[in-house]
């Protein structure tokens, strides 16, 4: 028996003894093959070859500075390499040993290492109310309290919450108490039921094994993580420690533009860490090697394989949650990861278990085109390359499912992301604009308005199995979990399983609300146009005013009224688009528009008024009445999409 065997068959003991199995999830569907003789060795020379050639020329093309990539294989270091440019001023070249990223929520798997080491010491209870380990108080949903297994697969019911997050400087950086108290989202599903992304939920997690350690988040990684690991230019500190910042790459939004400033993490343990290529290596082959690195052991290799393993699954068939990972698909080779995003920065993760190897790849620019997206951008484009050059599968194409076309007419519809904010005017985005569209073709075949490939391009999904679908020209796999012939969740193995699509209610379908929206917003600008037009009109051929009096009063309030409304859109519009960071230092933009929100809900009566006015006078002809009619009912529609976006809300949260 091997050593590695030896430390498998001891894990299993150990889980068995310990009795902290997870509840039984099926495992993902696979279409498992042998890899054809096509695949080509992974050498570091290979690997030189391919991504020599795909990646500067995809970076100069996407507007990139640059990219680090490291590739670990049987505990060694295979390949670590620096593409383009730390810093363009300066034309300093990226360095995998010493140019540090911001590998964003990748910091997330240190924060959930630390919580395993603490579960292997006995000092926490994946099952337990985490209010036991807690200062402050995280109120139950329905009765049921949240616990740390819910907190590491994103299944705690958190609303997102974005509002924060990336403070402009020092000064208002919070401790983690403090965003414990202030930042604690609404709960919006019952625990442990829905996957919904959760920065905060992450954050708490740091905060319980700062509390628990009785050591400082920041200095507990750095004594049991960092040092054991040789990870000497790892950081959780903001700012960076002196004399590191030399060595801190620019990040951009892209390289032709200018760098922004170092990006600091108002939750440190969701995505404050500074790192390096070569670090981050050290770290993937410590989880590869089941928490052995040189000798030294960040965790026990039975809580290592339970970490890993699959403890949420919410749509069967369909990559879970690990411990803090989430699986992804791999040609049918066992493959956890995670993703990392900040403003600049944008990572990936990867580790392919069974085989040994670790993936890590790291941009320092969004760049052009999404380049830069999750799912869709550069880093998918090198992950898939790298898995289908070195672990392919031949292509699978299974029949078509029999009830293909009835099943496309049960996911025909309307749906919005769990991973979303219902406290305030974000439901601009997340309620109507960021509405997605599942629509079935006469043969069964199913879009769904969101899921692009990794060239942006609409995926079209053929069912294979009950509510299991492959992207057609590929062997991208969506799945649909229904109960009672309804559709509860939608989710795609492309993509993170720490959010899926839900329905949305009938009264908030954008399939009439966004008609009703921009028909109300063309009467709306076609009325307050007409104002100064018909004055200037009658002004050119010397005709008067029409009406007087009351008549005349009402007639230019409705107008007035008009031109607010159009005003209080355009300047939510511009608050969603504007860019940067979410801050505090909105609210006082926030708290004008509702207050224009505000004024415009009581003018409203003008309108009506008028409608009134103008159809209990005998004199007044249809062309006024149907137009009086028209500007109070978009008045009217304006006032309830004011109600069900929560514009004018006490709570601006989000």
């Amino acid at each position: 028996m091997t050593l590695r065997s030896r430390f498998a068959a001891l894990g299993a003991l150990f889980i068995a003894l310990c009795g902290f199995a997870p509840a039984p999830v099926s495992a993902p569907a696979r279409i498992a093959a042998p890899a054809p003789a096509s695949a080509h060795p992974l050498t570091a020379e290979d690997l030189s070859a391919y991504l020599d050639g795909m990646l500067p020329p995809e970076m100069e093309r996407a507007d990139i500075a640059g990219v680090i990539v490291v590739v670990v294989k049987d505990g060694q270091p295979l390949f670590e390499r620096g593409y383009g440019l730390a810093d363009v001023a300066a034309g300093r070249p990226v360095d995998p040993d010493k140019t540090l990223f911001r590998p964003g929520s990748i910091s997330k798997l240190f924060t959930w290492t630390a919580v395993m080491q603490l579960v292997e010491a006995g000092k926490i209870d994946l099952d337990a109310d985490i209010n036991r380990y807690l200062d402050l108080k995280v109120p139950p949903y329905d009765g049921k309290p949240i616990t740390m297994r819910q907190l590491m697969t994103h299944s705690a019911g958190f609303a997102d919450a974005s509002k924060d997050l990336f403070p402009p400087d020092i000064k208002h950086l919070k401790t983690m108490r403090q965003m414990g108290e202030v930042a604690m989202p609404a709960r919006i599903f019952a625990p442990g039921t829905t996957p919904a992304y959760s920065n905060y939920g992450a954050s708490l997690a740091g905060y319980i094994v700062q509390r628990v350690s009785g050591e400082r988040f920041e200095d507990y990684i750095a004594r049991h993580i960092f040092a054991p690991l040789g990870m000497t230019h790892s950081t959780f500190e903001q700012p960076l420690p002196k004399g590191w910042s030399a060595d801190m790459a620019k990040g951009y939004r892209t390289a032709s533009g200018h760098p922004g400033p170092y990006e600091l993490v108002q939750m440190p343990p969701a995505g404050a860490l500074a790192t390096t290529g070569s670090d981050l290596g050290r770290f993937m082959i410590a989880h590869l090697q089941d928490g052995e690195f040189q000798g030294q052991h960040i965790l026990g290799a039975a809580t290592a394989q339970y970490m890993h393993g699959l403890q949420f699954q919410p749509v069967p068939g369909l990559p879970g949650m690990a411990l803090g990972f989430y699986q992804e698909p791999a040609n049918g080779h066992r493959v956890i990861g995670h993703a990392g995003d900040t403003g600049l920065f944008h990572s990936d993760l990867h580790l392919f278990l069974d085989d040994h190897v670790g993936l890590y790849i790291s941009l320092n620019s969004a760049g052009t085109g999404g380049a830069g997206a999750l799912g869709t951008g550069l880093r998918t484009s090198v992950f898939k390359g790298f898995t289908n050059r070195y672990f392919p599968a031949p292509k699978a194409t299974p029949p078509t499912w029999a009830n293909a076309k009835a099943d496309g007419r049960v996911l025909a519809g309307y749906y919005m992301d769990t991973g979303r904010s219902e406290a305030s005017w974000v439901r601009i985005r997340s309620f109507l604009l960021g509405q997605t569209k599942v629509s079935s073709d006469k043969d069964g075949v199913v879009t769904v308005s969101s899921y692009r490939g990794v060239s942006h391009q609409l995926q079209r999904w053929r069912e294979i199995g009950p509510f299991q679908y492959q992207a057609i020209g590929s062997a991208s796999r969506m799945g649909a979990l229904v109960r009672d012939g309804r559709v509860s969740l939608i989710m795609r193995d492309d993509y993170p399983p720490v959010e899926a699509l839900q329905p949305v209610p009938a009264s908030l379908s954008a399939a009439w609300n966004l008609p009703l929206l921009y028909l109300s917003g063309g009467i709306l600008a076609i009325a307050a146009l007409s104002w100064p037009l018909a004055a200037i009109i009658r002004r050119r051929y010397g005709c008067s005013f029409a009406l007087a009096g009351r008549a005349a009063t009402l007639y230019r309030s409705t107008r007035a009224v008009c031109c607010a409304y159009l005003a209080f859109g355009y300047l939510w519009w511009w608050l969603l688009n504007r860019g940067g960071h979410a801050s505090s230092g909105d609210d006082w933009i926030v708290r004008l528009i509702q207050l224009l929100g505000v004024v415009c809900v009581v003018g409203t009566l003008a309108p009506l008024m008028n409608a009134g006015a103008v159809f209990a006078d005998p004199a007044r002809g249809w062309p006024a009445k149907v137009s009086s009619a028209a500007i109070a009912a978009a008045c009217l529609a304006c006032i309830w999409f004011i109600v069900t976006l929560r514009l004018i809300h006490p709570n601006i949260a989000y």
